[in-house]
């Protein structure tokens, strides 16, 4: 089922086969109370089916923004520290760093490692809880993108290309299949900080696609969702007199402006916080949840609480049918490690680790994990070189990401970056072969998920990604 918009005239026979059969599209419209509204832009939340038998349902993307070292977390290089202090080997291409120090000693790796699981996968001291669920990873060790800087790196993971004004890969995915819930957001983003994203909303904007698409931004601390109750003495009755009022205003200026996506999608926005009004209070009140569960995910523990409350309300919103969910860690590029790594990440790591093992291990218990793709990684990783003496610069020519669940197959490793963790150098992945990946795993075909821009079918992966079948079980 191809998810294009291409518009061709319609003929006389056209015409009266419509006319004719449209018929019964009013009596679907009465038995499930819904509403035809020929002025109004099709639905762009509407479930959808998908093209292939993918196991994924949902995506939970924990992204760590500001690029994690994968020589200190799964892709263990003993050669780096033998070589620690010396420059880089005169066999290795010297490449273009962001900070320009390609030519600085190498910078031992100061973590002990342990293969875990049936596969035996490598994976430092500083993910020990991770460790526990290894047969549910599947390590990719050979990402490479595009962006040398935080604005470049972020930009494509989340859409594809290093400028800016693509729609992000959660809004191609609710573009594709929507949401199997009408009262939450088909796509959410959450962030462990008030510090803004790199690129800030473009992260999870639409794009030139339907504003409809884009992500909703949840924010942090005890209320995600602001204004989300009625006023103080104001009745529900009285509340709905208001917003049907409204509505009939709204309608009457969106005639005529129909194609004026931006308010269709603000018209929408209010309709859906309405919805949100009965449904979203449960979604995200934590309450209920049993104290065993919320010790799982180190909810009762400071420097977990944070992110751990995050992965909680995701694995919530995954079970009310919320497609694509996207957790930031480290919001504003904190892992971004040019100095003193050991410090940043051994905190950055600590704060997400028991949350992150505690959601795949509470998928898994409530049966979820099949159809629940989670997956690990930033924009890039970082140089086997050292930069100002016990950091790393910016590496995205060879580095890590993790899927689990929604059909990967666990415990397995799959590409490698050299000796030394630089260069990708088997099995490469870019970044449109993983988003092209991702769309499969979701029963997605990724050269069918097509929106016609200007005349020209785009897609997320710029029509230049292959999906990997190493991944999946």
């Amino acid at each position: 089922m191809p998810c294009n918009n291409i518009v061709t005239p319609a003929s006389r026979r056209d015409f009266l086969c419509s006319a004719g059969a449209g018929f019964g599209a009013l009596a679907y419209a009465a038995l499930s109370g819904q509403t035809l509204l020929a002025s109004r832009p099709e639905n762009p939340s509407a479930a959808r089916i998908p093209h292939l038998l993918g196991k994924a349902k949902n995506v939970i993307w924990c992204f760590m923004e500001g690029g994690p070292s994968h020589l200190d977390l799964f892709d263990h290089k003993p050669l780096l520290n033998q070589l620690a202090g010396q420059p880089l080997p005169d066999s290795y291409a010297r490449p273009v760093t962001a900070m320009g120090e390609a030519n600085s000693p190498l910078l031992e790796c100061r973590r002990e490692w342990r293969q875990n699981g049936q596969g035996g996968l490598w994976i430092s001291d500083w993910m020990p809880h991770l460790r526990h669920v290894a047969d549910e990873l599947c390590v990719i060790r050979s990402c490479v993108s595009d962006g040398i800087n935080h604005a470049g790196g972020v930009c494509q993971m989340n859409t594809g290309s290093v400028f800016g004004g693509r729609p992000s890969l959660g809004a191609w995915v609710s573009y594709g299949l929507g949401t199997e819930n009408q009262n939450l957001p088909g796509f959410v983003v959450m962030k462990d900080s008030g510090s803004m994203v790199v690129n800030g909303p473009r992260a999870w904007g639409s794009g030139f696609m339907p504003s409809g698409y884009q992500g909703v931004l949840f924010e942090t601390g005890n209320e995600p969702i602001r204004n989300l109750n009625n006023p103080k003495g104001v009745t529900e009755a009285r509340q709905q007199r208001k917003l049907d009022f409204i509505n009939r205003l709204n309608r009457g200026h969106q005639g005529g402006r129909e194609s004026n996506t931006d308010l269709d999608a603000r018209i929408r926005s209010y309709e859906l916080v309405a919805r949100m009004q009965a449904e979203a209070p449960d979604a995200i009140d934590l309450a209920h949840e049993p104290d065993s569960v919320k010790s799982l995910y180190g909810l009762d523990q400071k420097q977990t609480e944070v992110f751990g409350r995050e992965c909680l309300m995701a694995r919530r919103l995954v079970e009310r049918g919320v497609r694509f969910i996207q957790l930031y860690s480290g919001a504003g590029s904190k892992w971004d490690s040019h100095s003193d790594i050991e410090i940043k990440h051994s905190g950055l790591c600590r704060a997400v680790d028991q949350p992150i093992a505690g959601l795949i291990t509470d998928l898994k218990q409530r049966g979820l994990l099949d159809e629940t793709l989670v997956i690990w990684g930033g924009e890039f990783g970082r140089t086997p070189m050292s930069e100002k003496g016990d950091g790393r610069d910016h590496n995205p020519t060879g580095f890590t990401m993790w899927m689990a669940g929604g059909g990967v197959r666990g415990g397995q490793t799959v590409g490698a970056t050299d000796d030394l963790g630089l260069y990708a150098v088997e099995d490469k992945l870019h970044v449109h072969d993983i988003h092209s990946t991702i769309l499969s795993l979701m029963g997605l075909d990724h050269t069918e998920v097509v929106y016609m821009h200007k005349g020209r079918p785009e897609r997320i992966d710029m029509n230049e990604g292959q999906p990997t079948t190493k991944v999946m079980g």
